[in-house]
C-alpha cells in the first residue's frame, strides 16, 4: 500500500513523515510494496508482460529477489516504443489506456518527448514526478513564489518542477527557457524568491541582471538539476545570498534523489528503489563501489522495474546528517555506456563483464584501448589475488572468443584498478 502523502507544516525540516523513518522499517515497506508493482507491471503493461512471463510477482519481495529480473535499458525503451509507435507510443510500458473510450483515471494528462525521441506520459496524480520532496529539501514553502526556467516544451522538466511545487503550496511563474533579458526582468518585477532551472542558465540570467542593473535581492534559493553543479558555482551563488541545491531525476522516472542542507550526497527518493548495479551487467555492485543506477519506480501508471538510468553513482555509508534516513548516493559520476569501437568492431561493457564472468575469482576490470590509428591495442587489466598459473592466457583466449579481438592481459592487485565505474578506457588520441 502507497504511504499516504502529509506535506509538513512550514515550519519542520521534511516534507513528510517518511523521511525520518527506521531504515528496517522502510526497507520492509518497500518490499512488501514490491509484489503489487511486480504484478501491475505484469497485468497491465505488455512490455513487462513479455519480460516477466513466469516470473511470481509474490516471490520479489526482497533486493536478492529483485536482482534477478532483467534491466531495462534506454535503448530498449526506444526500440520498444519504435515498434509500437501506431499502437502504443509508449511501448507497451504504460499501463494507461488512450482513445475516446478510455476510463478517465486511466488517461494520460499530458504526453512529453525526450530525445530519441522517447515519450513519457504524465496523468492528474499529485506531485506526479514525486519532485516536492527535492524542492522542499531546497527550501521552498508554501507561499513561494518560484521562477521556473525549465523547458515547457518537448521535455517534462518544467512540469516535474511546477507539480513538485504545487505540492507544497507555491505559486509558479512559467519562465521556460531562453530570453534572458526578460527572464531577469521578470524576477525583478514579480519578486520571485526560488528558482528552478539548470545551473548554467541561472548565472546567465544572473549575469544579464548585473548587466542590466537589475538588482533581484528577494532571490534567495533554487534547485537546481539537468547538468553538473560544480562547487564554484554553488560558492558563487552562496556569495549572491542564493542557497542552490541539486535534484537527480530523468524524464522517465521522475525524481530519483535530491541535496539537502547537509550537502553530504544525494538522498534517495521514498518512492523508488535504487540499485547501484556492476557495469554492463545486472548484477549488485560490491557496497561503495561506483556503478550503473538502476531504479524501479512505484509509479502505477508507468511501472518502469529495473530501469537502467546510464548513469553512474556509487552508495554512500551511513545516514544524511539532515536527519533524513534512506540511503544516499554520491551524486551523478559519469555515464555507463562505455561502447567504443576497436578494428572495426563495437566492444561493449558487457563484453567485458562477460570475459570476468567466465573466470571466477576476477574482480574489478578495465579495458583500457590506445594505440594510433589503424593500430588499436587492447589490454585488460584485472584483479585477482595472486597469480594463478596459466589465468593469463586463459583470459586472453576468452578476450577472443567474446571481443573475435586479440587482447593482451595484465593482472592486477586486488583493490588496485580505479573504483569510478570505467571498465572500458579509450586512451587513442582521436582526430
Amino acid at each position: 500500500m502507497r504511504p499516504t502523502r502529509r506535506v509538513t507544516s512550514p515550519m519542520n525540516d521534511f516534507f513528510d513523515e517518511f523521511e525520518t523513518r527506521d531504515p528496517a522499517a522502510r526497507e520492509a515497506s518497500l518490499m512488501a510494496r514490491l509484489p503489487a508493482q511486480i504484478a501491475n507491471a505484469r497485468a497491465r503493461a505488455p512490455a513487462y508482460a513479455a519480460l516477466l512471463h513466469g516470473v511470481d510477482p509474490q516471490a520479489i519481495d526482497s533486493r536478492q529477489a529483485l536482482a534477478n529480473l532483467p534491466v531495462v535499458r534506454k535503448h530498449e525503451l526506444l526500440e520498444r516504443q519504435q515498434a509500437t509507435r501506431q499502437s502504443d507510443p509508449f511501448g507497451g510500458f504504460s499501463t494507461l489506456a488512450r482513445g475516446p473510450g478510455a476510463d478517465a483515471d486511466r488517461r494520460a494528462l499530458k504526453v512529453f518527448a525526450s530525445p530519441g525521441p522517447i515519450y513519457e506520459p504524465e496523468t492528474a496524480r499529485r506531485d506526479y514526478w514525486r519532485m516536492g520532496r527535492a524542492l522542499y529539501a531546497a527550501g521552498f514553502r508554501a507561499g513561494d513564489l518560484i521562477h521556473n526556467s525549465f523547458s515547457y516544451h518537448f521535455s517534462p522538466a518544467g512540469s516535474m518542477m511546477e507539480t513538485g511545487a504545487a505540492a507544497i503550496g507555491c505559486t509558479v511563474f512559467p519562465a521556460g527557457t531562453g530570453q534572458s533579458e526578460q527572464q531577469a526582468q521578470a524576477l525583478a518585477d514579480l519578486g520571485a524568491n526560488g528558482y528552478t532551472g539548470t545551473p548554467s542558465f541561472l548565472r546567465i540570467v544572473l549575469e544579464k541582471a548585473d548587466e542590466l542593473g537589475i538588482a533581484l535581492p528577494a532571490l534567495t534559493k533554487a534547485s537546481l538539476g539537468g547538468e553538473a553543479f560544480p562547487a564554484s558555482l554553488r560558492d558563487w551563488l552562496q556569495k549572491r545570498g542564493i542557497e542552490a541545491y541539486q535534484s537527480y531525476g530523468t524524464a522517465d522516472l521522475g525524481l530519483i534523489a535530491y541535496e539537502t542542507a547537509s550537502r553530504e550526497g544525494l538522498v534517495v527518493d521514498e518512492e523508488v528503489i535504487v540499485e547501484i548495479v556492476r557495469v554492463g551487467t545486472g548484477e549488485p555492485a560490491a557496497a561503495g563501489d561506483v556503478g550503473e543506477v538502476v531504479v524501479t519506480t512505484f509509479n502505477p501508471d508507468y511501472p518502469l522495474i529495473r530501469f537502467g538510468t546510464g548513469d553512474l553513482s556509487a552508495l554512500l555509508p551511513g545516514s544524511c546528517p539532515s536527519g533524513r534516513t534512506n540511503l544516499r548516493i554520491r551524486g551523478w559520476l559519469g555515464r555507463a555506456d562505455q561502447t567504443t569501437k576497436v578494428r572495426g568492431l563495437f566492444i561493449h561493457p558487457a563484453q567485458v563483464a562477460e570475459i570476468a564472468r567466465r573466470h571466477p575469482g576476477i574482480g574489478r576490470t578495465r579495458l583500457v584501448v590506445d594505440g594510433e590509428m589503424a593500430d588499436d591495442r587492447m589490454t585488460l587489466h584485472i584483479e585477482v589475488a595472486g597469480t594463478p598459473d596459466g589465468l593469463r592466457e586463459q583470459v586472453a583466449q576468452t578476450i577472443r572468443d567474446v571481443t573475435k579481438l586479440r587482447g593482451a592481459v595484465e593482472i592486477a592487485a586486488p583493490g588496485s584498478l580505479p573504483n569510478d565505474g570505467k571498465v572500458i578506457e579509450d586512451r587513442r588520441r582521436h582526430g
